[in-house]
């Protein structure tokens, strides 16, 4: 038996034998303190490299851009406050304009009313110049008797009534037109006719109006003939065409 256990021992299918050198607690501890100081060295440049990969570092420099930003955002606020302004400007430009051309629009129709009432006003300076004062005796004168024919059976005609003198009483009558053509070769005459046309002066009065007459009639003269109240005539006058 023994026999067998020394030849185990001796032989190749002997339990190994490790030799390992005795190290002191010291060396052991620094040894240690040195893997773990590299390790830890390691591990921190693994995660500084780790972050500048990820693009970390610039996350973290991004508040020191951030004056410039700032200035940015002012920047296109103050752009925005001048494109407000320019646009309220131009808006009252606008407004102006479209105030100026209706003020434009508006002298405009003013003057073309002032040169119509112009060319009135010369012709009744011209209808007026005409009317001077006769010779003759009597108070009361027909003046610038005037008539055209201005469609198919229709007269047109004006005149002016004066009293002459200085302070002359009030005239109250009326006034009757006659008109005088041809009717297929014979004489024809239009008697007065319809409602008393009124006359009520006292220096003066400007009558006008028209006459339908047959369409068939040419005519040639007017005449007119101011009556009083009692009937009789006081002037008359007549015009041809």
């Amino acid at each position: 038996m023994r026999w067998k256990l020394l030849r185990r021992r001796l032989s190749i299918s002997a339990p190994r034998m490790i030799v390992r050198s005795h190290l002191p607690w010291p060396l052991r501890w620094a040894v240690l303190a040195l893997a773990f100081g590299f390790s830890a060295a390691l591990a921190l440049w693994a995660f500084e490299f780790g972050k500048d990969i990820a693009g970390l570092d610039r996350l973290d420099r991004a508040p020191a851009a951030a004056p410039q930003g700032g200035s940015d955002a002012v920047d296109l606020e103050q752009l925005r406050s001048e494109r407000d302004k320019a646009q309220s400007i131009a808006n009252t430009a606008e407004s102006l304009l479209k105030t100026e051309r209706t003020t434009q629009e508006r002298l405009m129709s003013q003057i073309k009313a002032l040169e119509a009432e112009n060319m009135a006003l010369k012709g009744d300076l011209g209808f007026f110049e005409r009317l001077l004062p006769t010779s003759g005796k009597s108070e009361l004168v027909v003046r610038g008797l005037q008539a055209e024919v201005v469609g198919n059976g229709q007269l047109r005609y004006q005149l002016l009534v004066m009293q002459q003198g200085k302070s002359p009483a009030e005239f109250k009558g009326r006034y009757e037109l006659t008109l005088k053509g041809q009717l297929e070769g014979q004489t024809w005459t239009q008697s007065p006719s319809g409602a008393p046309r009124s006359l009520q002066f006292r220096q003066y009065q400007r009558v006008d109006g028209t006459l339908n007459f047959p369409s068939l009639v040419v005519v040639d003269g007017l005449q007119v003939r101011v009556l009083d109240a009692q009937g009789g005539v006081r002037a008359s006058q007549d015009v041809s065409l």
